[in-house]
This record gives C-alpha cells, sequence and structure tokens, in this order.
C-alpha cells in the first residue's frame, strides 16, 4: 500500500466499528456468497445465465447455443442450481430452465451497467 492509502493515526472510532459489526453477515452466510462469487466466475455459466435471461430454455438448446456437449451444460446447470441461479420445470419429455427470480437478472444487468463504466 501506498502512504496515502494508510492510516496516519491508530485512533478508532467504537461506534463506527460497533454499528458496522451489529450487520455483518455470519460466517456461514459469507462462505455461501463466496460460493455463489465463484460460481459466476466461470464463462461458461455466466454464458448460460445470460441466455436464460433472455428466455427460458432446455439444456438440448443451451448445448446448441453455446456449442457445447449435452453433459458439459447439463454439469454447469446442476451447479447454477443447487446455488439458487436458476431453476427448472418439466414439460412433458422437457425440461426448461430459466434464471431462479428477477434478482439475479439485476444481478447481470447491474454488473454488465458496471463493466461498461
Amino acid at each position: 500500500m501506498t502512504e496515502r492509502e494508510i492510516c496516519k493515526s491508530e485512533s478508532v472510532d467504537e461506534n463506527k466499528v460497533e454499528e458496522v459489526a451489529s450487520k455483518m453477515l455470519d460466517q456461514d452466510a459469507f462462505y455461501r456468497l463466496s460460493e455463489m462469487f465463484k460460481a459466476l466466475g466461470d464463462g461458461t455459466r455466466i454464458r448460460i445465465l445470460y441466455a436464460l435471461s433472455m428466455d427460458e430454455l432446455c439444456p438440448c438448446e443451451l448445448a446448441v447455443l453455446l456449442d457445447m456437449s449435452m453433459s458439459a451444460i447439463s454439469h454447469q446447470l446442476r451447479t447454477l442450481r443447487s446455488l439458487g441461479f436458476v431453476r427448472n420445470r418439466r414439460e412433458g419429455k422437457n425440461v426448461y430452465y430459466s434464471l431462479y427470480d428477477e434478482h439475479v437478472r439485476v444481478l447481470l444487468e447491474t454488473t454488465i451497467e458496471h463493466m461498461k463504466e
């Protein structure tokens, strides 16, 4: 760190520290949050989420769209589903995937906007 980035005094505003400490998440929540960000660190999973932000798709459609094998798509969908990013529904013999909820769409859109700045 540079000299500008370090406090020159060691005084601590105890009230501020206590206030922030009272709002901190527990360790388990931070672990789950970290796992979610790790999942988003994979380009394939981001591409899947982006495609699903536009429309509900079955794994076969995702495989064609992303030029990937069905097993690779299925593996990624399992991960995304276990972390609450996507959900599925069965219609006859087909299974369709969509974003779990609007929060996932907002997360994608916000991140894309941030990237453009």
